[in-house]
């Protein structure tokens, strides 16, 4: 079974829809799919996937981890895809005690047995265990968009999983944990957080735990989608997470693709459906059939990637981009000719892209004062 976990470093950036999507594209693949609600306390999923608000769900199972977990997994109206709903009526299911963690990732790597692919869509941020879920799989994807704040976030993501993976490995009593604790602790000099410093440090101290950690790294593989962009410019800013993840992390991202921002996918909210059911012949339709094939193309039990590889579906990443804008300039003149969209609704749209972009300019202003402050205050000290 393949474990594909979806996570997002901010809301609002189209995680779900990316996910149930994914979901449905799979399904009509021929692969047996289980699309898992893992975003407790703002379960949303249902709605993207254009299913009535659940009566039982993960939650449901959390309250007793000794019931059936079969009754919160339920069929769709697509061939091959079943889901199991969150829950946002019951308090707590946010905050998962270890044993609720432990029993529900048994339940869900038990599905193996008559499921291809088990999609996870995470909550966005940081937390425990959104971290653990989503190094359940060597090959999870982060979903940003161009803002500023949402690629910053979604290194930070990156950032908090690879240190969540280093107090995974690194056994209670180690002399690695230790070192790791006392560098959170110490706080002092942000560069001793850098990755690629510290990991010479912690092998003198504990070769053992150093050559574990790095057989785990090795096999952390995340792949990035960016999507909600409005021009091919847009999708240059994923270098700037992937030169960050390489100096700092030491960790190596592959670009699975770029996704338009397309108004027919809140049409297709509307009417309750994914909208590769509801439009399969838009552009943003496309770019989810097109990651789904990249990824079931890919071998995951003999994955390796390499800087060829990286730099290949980076550059795949910036034509796909260029190709998709031209289609969408023909789509929309096509639309205009014939009377499906109107003067008005054009007008319309370029003023709601007008309002994105002073919202993005604001955003950019509010992160250059914040950097402005912090380079002042380095040189006070």
């Amino acid at each position: 079974m393949r474990i594909i976990p979806i996570a997002s470093g901010k809301g609002g950036v189209g995680k779900s829809m990316v996910a149930a999507n994914l979901g449905v594209a799979f399904a009509q693949a021929g692969q047996r799919v289980v699309l898992a609600d893992l975003d407790l306390g703002a379960s949303n999923l249902h709605l993207a996937l254009g299913n009535q608000a659940p009566r039982t769900g993960i939650g449901t199972f959390l309250n007793d981890t000794r019931s059936n977990f079969n009754d919160v997994i339920s069929d769709t109206d697509v061939r091959g895809l079943r889901f199991i709903p969150g829950d946002t009526e019951i308090p707590g299911t946010a905050n998962l005690k270890a044993s609720q963690l432990k029993a529900l990732v048994k339940r869900l790597l038990a599905l193996s047995g008559d499921t291809d692919i088990l999609i996870l869509d995470l909550g966005a941020g940081t937390h425990q265990s959104i971290l653990d879920f989503f190094l359940l799989s060597g090959q999870g994807i982060v979903v940003s968009a161009p803002a500023v704040t949402a690629v910053l976030n979604a290194y930070v993501f990156l950032k908090n999983t690879v240190f969540r993976l280093m107090f995974t490995v690194f056994s209670k009593g180690s002399p690695a944990r230790s070192y790791l604790e006392q560098v959170r602790k110490d706080g002092s000099g942000s560069q001793r957080l850098y990755i690629p410093k510290m990991l010479p440090e912690i092998k003198k101290v504990d070769p053992e735990s150093h050559e574990k950690f790095m057989a785990h790294i090795g096999a952390l593989h995340p792949r990035l989608i960016m999507n909600m962009i409005d021009d091919p410019k847009d999708a240059d800013v994923a270098m700037k997470i992937r030169r960050s993840c390489e100096e700092y992390l030491d960790l190596k991202i592959e670009h699975l693709g770029i996704i338009y921002r397309d108004t027919v996918q809140d049409t297709a909210l509307s009417a309750r459906l994914p909208i590769v059911l509801y439009k399969p012949q838009s552009l943003l339709s496309q770019a989810i059939y097109r990651i789904a094939d990249k990824i079931l193309q890919g071998d995951e039990d003999s994955f390796t990637l390499n800087d060829k590889m990286i730099d290949e579906s980076f550059q795949e990443a910036g034509m796909e981009a260029e190709i998709d804008f031209d289609n969408r300039i023909e789509y929309v003149e096509d639309l205009l000719h014939s009377g499906a969209l109107s003067q008005g609704d054009l007008i319309e749209t370029v003023k709601s892209q007008q309002i994105e972009i002073a919202k993005l300019r604001k955003e950019n202003s509010f992160i250059k004062l914040k950097l402005s402050r912090a380079i002042a205050q380095g040189y006070k000290a």
